[in-house]
């Protein structure tokens, strides 16, 4: 980072600068860090990845559904095959479970059949299997199903995970992360962008999801509109494959892939979305749509342990009326960037989406070198997987790491105090959960939440009345965000 500072003011400059840090921006951030730039993420919210990459199916689609020749078709496939070893390096959870798109009856086998065509011209690799020998391996798949689609490059991550992990990186290298940082405006001038009147930067990324519109509006009339779709979702207590274990699809239609059934990579498993276009792109409120999953989802799976229900939650996607993703430099506005339009399979596309943006896009604007030293992150502590003498070698060290705090997810206080103390730590109560997930269990945080606002307060340096619970304000967090830069 540069800056220039008078008497009266003192003005940012940047060399790239992105607005909005969900799964786009934060791996845009991360490849661009590995470059000598002086690079700069904004994000309104008070963390990472609190738009739709927080609220979604957090799955890898293989790209065997989006429509030929569309972006959201190439950008999937690359991404599918790209995120095996992005998360290995950024030490975070992937799980390649594969997925079967179910079908039942006439109709829905035809339009299966096309799903297979296209898997055969996309080289993704597949197999055709009846309805008795899926059941062999997924016993409660419907008794309708007579004919399933197996999809093996199917893999399932944390998509918040991701987005932190390769926020936290970014900054370990040099990238500016500014929370509780609204956009209101943008002035193009001779050979750069001046946003809010404080910060110059001479590249600009739109990635702002289902604000992405606005800002563009700050500079041109957009030629596009975003919109926004609400998913909500039932999660399930730990179930570690005794439901289902694979991702289990029905058989897409215009409106969207269908409601699902996903496990998660912690032994949950989640059910929807449902589609419902809303006025707010801040609506993310439950409701009529959990109606709509409980009998969508019996067309796919049977015995459906509704009883185990331990949360439901909503999340907004952003939906763009050209109907496939918008990644281009502005036609009008030299230096401007847009990377709009992220919907489903945008977690999938998103690694791909990235390194185009930063390739194509970005570098040849400037003559950079790559990094020397490169800094690399390391793994969030899970104490669950580690053996008996790596937890006691640890508690020794650090004792916290042996007073538990959440019972249901086995979190500790040393756990907690580590996620907090990195580059991009944990800010809030909702912060921390996503981190290492106190909260996360049965209980939902009935017992650890006051746990987690004591240990929050202690290392904030902050009064508990001060911590927020979710994304929303706080002046302690505002008071952070000051100190960002």
């Amino acid at each position: 980072m540069r800056s220039f500072a008078s008497y009266f003011i003192i003005v940012l400059m940047f060399d790239v600068t992105i607005i909005g840090a969900g799964i786009c921006g934060s791996l845009i951030a991360h490849e661009l860090s590995k470059f000598d730039l002086a690079v700069l993420v904004l994000e309104k919210e008070n963390d990472v990845a609190e738009g739709a990459t927080g609220a979604n199916s957090a799955m890898v689609h293989s790209g065997h559904d989006p429509k030929p020749g569309s972006l959201k078709c190439k950008y999937n496939l690359l991404g599918n095959r790209m995120y095996p070893a992005l998360c290995e390096e950024l030490r975070v959870n992937y799980v390649p479970i594969g997925a079967f798109v179910a079908a039942g009856g006439k109709e829905e086998e035809e339009k299966l059949d096309i799903l297979i065509s296209q898997c055969k011209e996309r080289g993704i690799p597949f197999e055709v299997l009846d309805g008795d020998t899926a059941r062999e391996t997924e016993p409660n798949l419907a008794d309708r199903i007579t004919k399933v689609l197996s999809l093996p490059t199917t893999g399932i991550i944390t998509p918040w995970e991701v987005s932190i992990a390769a926020m936290e990186e970014a900054m370990l290298n040099g990238t500016k992360l500014k929370l509780n940082y609204e956009v209101v405006s943008i002035e193009k001038k001779d050979d750069h962008f001046l946003i809010n009147d404080e910060i110059e930067t001479k590249v600009l990324i739109n990635c702002a999801g289902a604000h992405c519109d606005t800002i563009t509006e700050m500079l041109r009339p957009s030629p596009y509109k975003v919109g926004a779709k609400k998913g909500e979702y039932f999660v399930l207590d730990h179930l570690n494959g005794t439901f289902v274990n694979h991702v289990i699809y029905p058989v897409p239609t215009e409106k969207g892939k269908g409601v699902l059934a996903v496990p998660t990579v912690h032994g949950n498993v989640m059910l929807g979305p449902n589609s419902e276009f809303v006025e707010d792109a801040e609506d993310d409120a439950t409701g009529d749509g959990l109606d709509f999953i409980r009998k969508e989802i019996g067309k796919t799976v049977k015995n459906v342990p509704f009883h185990k229900m331990i949360h439901t939650f909503a999340g907004l996607r952003p939906h763009i009326d050209l109907n496939d993703f918008y990644i281009q430099e502005d036609d009008q506005i030299e230096n401007f960037i847009h990377v709009a339009g992220i919907e489903s399979p945008g977690l999938s596309a998103a690694p791909a989406i990235a390194q185009d943006v930063v390739n194509d896009m970005v570098l040849p604007k400037f003559e950079c070198k790559k990094k020397e030293g490169y800094k690399r992150r390391e793994r969030f502590i899970d104490i669950s997987k580690m053996n008996e003498e790596e937890v006691n070698a640890l508690i020794q060290k650090d004792p916290s790491f042996g007073k538990i705090v959440c019972r249901c997810e086995k979190i500790s206080e040393g756990v907690i105090r580590d996620v907090i103390r990195r580059e991009c730590g944990a800010r809030t109560i909702k912060g921390v959960k996503m981190r290492c997930r106190p909260g996360m269990g049965r209980c939902q945080g009935g017992f650890c939440e006051p746990e987690v606002l004591r240990i929050l307060s202690e290392e904030l340096k902050a009064d508990p009345s001060e911590i927020l619970l979710d994304r929303k304000g706080s002046n302690v967090c505002v008071a952070l965000a000051k100190e960002d830069l």
